[in-house]
């Protein structure tokens, strides 16, 4: 494994971006230069993350997420 982590990243089991691998290692997110816990998926070349808002759930079960654009910085916790 390389130490830069992936562009495009996500938590959802049912995703193709969904690596265990790498989240498994530990990964966080600072998001325009805040420390973000509840990124559910990422893109830093496109510049957005999908954030899990409150214990909201869609028709499915999965938690509501909201898309918002800005600076994505991703980091493997050591």
């Amino acid at each position: 494994m390389t130490d830069t982590p992936p562009d495009h990243l996500s938590a959802t089991p049912g995703s193709p971006f969904y690596d265990e691998a790498v989240l498994a290692r530990g990964i966080g997110i600072r998001f325009n230069g805040v420390e973000r816990t509840t990124v559910d998926e990422y893109c830093v070349s496109e510049g957005w993350v999908k954030l899990s808002v409150g214990n909201a759930r869609d028709r499915y079960g999965r938690p509501m997420t909201i898309k918002q654009k800005g600076i994505v910085e991703p980091y493997f916790k050591s």
